[in-house]
């Protein structure tokens, strides 16, 4: 069923998007629900055969439910499609009479707009649209119903605004995002919508006209209406949002003894070495130090990394992942780095990634300085295993909650270190998304300044598994065998 071209991009988006369940996260008044409708009415229409069937629509009170109905409505006149005109029915709930509001379609089905208790989709058939699902008193209940029209080829679609960010419904985006549910989650915030066309829909139906300061005052004016709340109500950042995001509980849940972290620092004028002076100093380290660990990896297990970049004051971390039988993820060791010279960093990085058995793929910080090493990564190892990552507040968004899931559900082990605890006791919320914010600074336990670095390459290195495609393993059969030699004569 094609998406109506009268929509604007993003309620295009929603409605072409035919999975099973959905979520979406919004701004007010962009128009979401109003394409929600326009999609019920033509699924209304339908015959069985090509889609159709009834919609079930839950607002959480009578004015939005009536709303809904009329928009289906105009729909169905818009597009000239055989139904009649909104009535009013009454049904039984238990204890009580329901009124609800309901359009019949000539191929026999029907829109029908009820209250949010969750028994009243018992027996039901067909779609579910909860709307601004933040706001109802048992969402939870609610959601536990609706998917029970999925036993028989129902759909569920739930839209809202957010509530805080301890409602529920922001439990379930976060869910999406860390793929603890198979839901198909979109995000709509006001800006993008204004960019797609909102302003001049709104110019076209109210016979205003449009020109970029009208459209600059307009914004200017929604969010002065807004004020404190617009963040969450136009920017979609859940309110309350601060705070640590792991507990140190969660974490020491998921440390334990004897996994190693390495750490190596250089003074100053240990970058004006001559060049020979430097690799051979770095590759004694690794000989020493790396060797032994890398070649106590299982060879039939998969690997990964991920690594976060800093040439001076910061740490350069590389955390390299075992992905067990079970599909647990393990820390075999982990590497800090300060004050080494970009080659050097580079000698050390290849030194690795070359000895891990069965490396599937990387993820490295790209931005800044990082970025030289990230390239050379990725054309060393190829573009498939090494992702370059800007990181940004929508990376954070996309790949903090999976990461945090893996702690939640310990199914990710960590080194038992003081130093580690405190990069990951660093993550904060930040306007709703979980990262280091730029002006935390700690100490670690060699007195030295420390900001979460090992905390990010964790999450790069999760990102690495859960997200990126994995390499082909033919790949590693040379790795192995040079694995396998201890005193393999290259730098790597």
């Amino acid at each position: 069923m094609m998406a109506p071209t009268v929509l604007l991009p993003y309620q295009q988006d929603w409605i072409a998007d035919r999975a099973a369940v959905k979520v979406c996260e919004k701004s007010r008044r962009v128009g979401l629900s109003w394409a929600e409708a326009a999609d019920a009415a033509l699924t209304g229409a339908a015959d069985r055969s090509a889609g159709g069937d009834d919609t079930w629509y839950i607002g959480y009170n009578q004015d939005m439910a009536k709303e809904f109905i009329r928009d289906v409505g105009f729909w169905a006149k818009h597009y000239q499609l055989a139904a009649g005109e909104m009535e009013e029915e009454v049904i039984k709930d238990e204890d009580k009479d329901i009124l609800t509001f309901v359009i019949k379609f000539a191929s026999g089905f029907r829109v029908t707009a009820l209250s949010s208790r969750p028994s009243n989709l018992r027996g039901k058939q067909g779609r579910v649209v909860i709307d601004e699902a933040a706001f109802h008193d048992d969402l939870q209940g609610l959601i536990k119903a609706a998917m029970a029209l999925l036993m028989w080829g129902g759909k569920v679609r739930i839209v809202s605004t957010h509530d805080g960010d301890a409602n529920p419904f922001n439990e379930l985006v976060l869910d999406c995002r860390a793929k603890k549910v198979p839901y198909s989650l979109h995000r709509i915030e006001f800006k993008a919508a204004v960019a797609q066309g909102l302003f001049k829909r709104i110019c076209l139906s109210t016979g205003r006209e449009w020109t970029p300061e009208a459209e600059a005052a307009w914004v200017a004016e929604m969010y002065a209406f807004y004020g404190d709340h617009a963040a969450e109500e136009l920017d979609v950042i859940p309110s309350s949002g601060s705070g640590a995001y792991l507990t140190r509980a969660q974490i020491e849940a998921c440390m334990a003894e004897g996994i190693p972290v390495l750490r190596l620092a250089q003074p100053d004028g240990f970058s004006l070495l001559a060049a020979h002076l430097r690799e051979g100093e770095i590759k004694d380290w690794c000989d020493e130090k790396l060797l032994p660990l890398l070649l106590r990896l299982d060879p039939e297990q998969d690997h990964f990394f991920g690594e976060d970049f800093a040439r001076s004051g910061d740490l350069t971390a590389i955390w390299p992942l075992a992905q067990t039988q079970a599909l647990g993820l393990v820390t075999p060791f982990v590497v800090e780095l300060r004050n080494i010279p970009f080659e050097q960093q580079k000698q050390i990085l290849f030194y690795l990634v070359r000895r891990l058995p069965r490396f599937r793929a990387g993820a490295m910080d790209a931005r800044g300085n990082g970025q030289y090493l990230a390239e050379v990564a990725m054309q060393e190892f190829g573009a498939s295993r090494i992702a370059q990552v800007m990181l940004s507040t929508e990376w954070y968004r996309d790949n903090m909650p999976q990461f945090k899931a893996a702690i939640e559900d310990r199914t990710l082990q960590l080194p038992k270190d003081a130093d580690v605890l405190a990069d990951l006791r660093a993550i904060r919320m930040e306007k709703g998304v979980a990262k280091v914010p730029d002006s935390t600074r700690g100490r670690g336990s060699d007195g030295r300044d420390r900001h979460g670095d090992t905390a990010i390459a964790l999450a790069l290195a999760t990102h690495a598994v859960f997200e990126m495609e994995p390499a082909p393993i033919e790949f590693q059969a040379l790795g192995q065998i040079r694995a396998s030699a201890q005193y393999a004569d290259y730098l790597g």
